[in-house]
């Protein structure tokens, strides 16, 4: 019987040892967790301050780009026009290939106007 009870009574210390050694290395770490949350609300505290500076010229912005999307709409069917008209019509695979030409016309030489010599037409 008095080995029944030894037993029991280190049974129930090594469990309180067990249940402190977990409530220390639980404490450790919510303490660690603690520290990292205030140095996070430093830094919110932080931020909030520094976007208090930037809210009126915020609402500033808010504004232009509620009247820049207010003119979307015109501005796209004003890019539909210039899209129809501009449009890539490929021509047709029976026709013969067009020449290519300068956009300024067709060029002037005055190699030969240096020498005195002027072409007719």
């Amino acid at each position: 019987m008095t080995l029944l009870i030894t037993l029991s009574v280190v049974v129930i210390a090594l469990l309180i040892a067990g249940l402190a050694l977990y409530l220390f290395i639980l404490g450790g770490q919510l303490s660690r967790v603690a520290d990292t949350l205030e140095e996070c609300a430093d830094l919110v505290w932080d931020i909030h301050s520094n976007a208090e500076v930037i809210e009126p010229g915020l609402e500033r912005i808010n504004r232009t780009a509620g009247t820049v999307a207010g003119a979307l709409p015109l501005l796209y069917s004003m890019a539909e026009g210039i899209v129809t008209g501009a449009t890539y019509e490929p021509a047709p695979a029976d026709a013969p290939p067009e020449v290519a030409r300068p956009a300024m016309g067709t060029r002037r030489s005055r190699f030969l106007e240096g020498v005195g010599y002027r072409p007719e037409g």
